[in-house]
């Protein structure tokens, strides 16, 4: 442990500018982690679990290459050196989860008492979750939320310095930080951030809360991204964003563009907002090859006295008009949706007119969930909270309908032969491969490991609800 004046003056030293400040961190922590393993006579590890979305899935790769960086080798178990949750807290489950893992955690440090837990992420941007923390899991070391996620090695420095739990939340984001280093899941495809935040106010929702509000990258920094991941063997990007749609400098062009980078095969997006969904996007979509044929267009319910309490800020006729035009210019496209049951208030008239809309645009697969309470948004408050009992019934009838757009939608490509993006071993059988088509959609057929990471074609030979079995035929060139 180096002293406070020792502290105090490496504190002092450090660059103001990014990302020259965290590097000189990172410097700092390797050495520190040098000598902790010196006296362990072995490497230290780390753990990162990722809760939430794809944005948080990007952010963990940041994580992980900043911790790669300090001196950590990366483990999957939490026994480890250091362990971090990035949290979620889109629903109520997702933090019950966390302090769940917590007492778990509390066991492993009491026969490690060097080990480090962490915890950033939109969770601990709610000031309550951050107060129970630091009553009741004093064994935390080190809390920061969703707009420092870049400040890690600069608040590991002060932890394994000073001996004392480190907490950092901002209520707003003062720069975004691409440049540090990041640890990509697949050598061969990334997620690169377009926004950050939401403007949209959801009465159901608190990302807005967490995230913040929208913020968007300017072009040629996202374009610059991607060349750089070009260079290093990215063959496909997802932009990503809580509604690319609002995206501040034209999102379509930006899609364009980034299609055009060389050595970039294919880009996919997520996620769409219904009211901004422009023609020019589902144009530029239709007429550029490169982009995939999959918009995920979020419903949450085919009630328009619903969506008005959900303040979607559209109409079940305008959503149904809208996937018509997409099935229409893009008749390949897939659409997929996210749909909530159990709204407060919703009556069985309104669920019924759910069961409309997803019988009518034929959903190529749905992410369904039974409505959560999150305090601190207008609809916890809301009255005529629906019964338990009820919203599950209804998520039964409504999976049901979803399974069945679902197995026609993706019978249709039976017999045709696909391009498709290698992915990995097939989890169940290491002889078969697992691809994903332009449309989204999974395909497992037979192959070698050598083709993880290319593009091949595949000829779908059978549906199976919502992937196909298929079998190699030449590949692409």
């Amino acid at each position: 442990m180096k002293t406070f004046s020792e502290t105090t003056a490496i504190l002092n030293q450090a660059p103001e500018n990014e990302p020259e400040r965290q590097l000189y961190f990172i410097d700092r922590c390797r050495e520190i982690l040098l000598e902790k393993a010196a006296e362990k006579g072995r490497d230290l590890t780390a753990c990162v679990n990722t809760f939430g979305c794809q944005m948080n899935a990007k952010d963990s790769e940041k994580l992980i290459g900043i911790l790669k960086q300090v001196g950590y080798r990366i483990k999957e178990t939490e026994d480890a050196d250091f362990v971090l949750y990035n949290t979620c807290t889109v629903r109520e489950h997702a933090n019950v989860r966390v302090y769940g893992r917590l007492g778990v955690l509390k066991r492993y440090k009491d026969e490690n008492p060097d080990m480090v837990i962490a915890l950033c992420g939109c969770m601990m941007q709610e000031s309550e979750v951050v107060d129970k923390i630091r009553k009741s899991y004093r064994h935390v070391d080190l809390i920061f939320g969703t707009h420092n996620i870049y400040k890690l090695a600069e608040l590991l420095f002060r932890r394994l310095t000073e001996d004392t739990m480190q907490v950092e939340i901002l209520e707003s984001a003062e720069r975004s930080v691409e440049e540090l280093p990041a640890e990509r899941k697949y050598p061969f495809k990334s997620g690169v951030n377009i926004m950050y935040g939401c403007n949209n106010f959801c009465s159901y929702c608190i990302v807005p809360y967490v995230r913040g509000r929208e913020r968007s990258r300017k072009p040629e920094e996202v374009l610059a991204e991607v060349e750089r991941l070009a260079k290093d063997g990215v063959v496909e990007v997802m932009l990503l964003g809580q509604n690319v749609n609002s995206y501040a400098y034209d999102f379509p062009k930006l899609l364009k563009k980034v299609s055009e980078v060389p050595g970039i095969e294919h880009v996919r997006f997520m996620t769409s907002h219904p009211k901004d969904l422009s023609d020019d996007l589902i144009e530029v979509i239709r007429t550029t090859p490169k982009i995939s044929r999959h918009i995920h267009l979020p419903l949450q319910s085919g009630s328009s006295r619903i969506l008005k309490e959900m303040n979607r800020h559209y109409i079940k006729e305008a959503y149904l008009s809208l996937a018509e035009k997409i099935r229409t210019r893009i008749p390949d496209a897939s659409i997929t949706t996210d749909i909530i049951v159990g709204f407060p208030g919703e009556t069985d008239e309104d669920f019924e007119d759910t069961l409309d809309v997803v019988r009518k645009v034929e959903f190529d697969s749905a992410f369904t969930f039974i409505y959560s309470k999150r305090t601190g948004t207008r609809a916890a408050s809301m009255p005529d909270q629906v019964p338990k009992e009820v919203s599950q019934e209804r998520i039964e009838r409504l999976l049901k309908a979803v399974s069945e757009t679902a197995s026609k939608r993706t019978g249709l490509l039976v017999g045709t032969v696909q391009k498709v993006l290698v992915e990995g071993l097939n989890e169940k059988d290491p002889d078969y491969l697992t691809g994903r088509l332009s449309g989204n959609s999974v395909v497992h057929f037979a192959g070698p490991k050598e083709l993880i990471g290319t593009f091949v074609s595949v000829k779908l030979d059978e549906a199976k609800g919502f992937y196909y079995l298929g079998s190699l035929t030449e590949q692409e060139d």
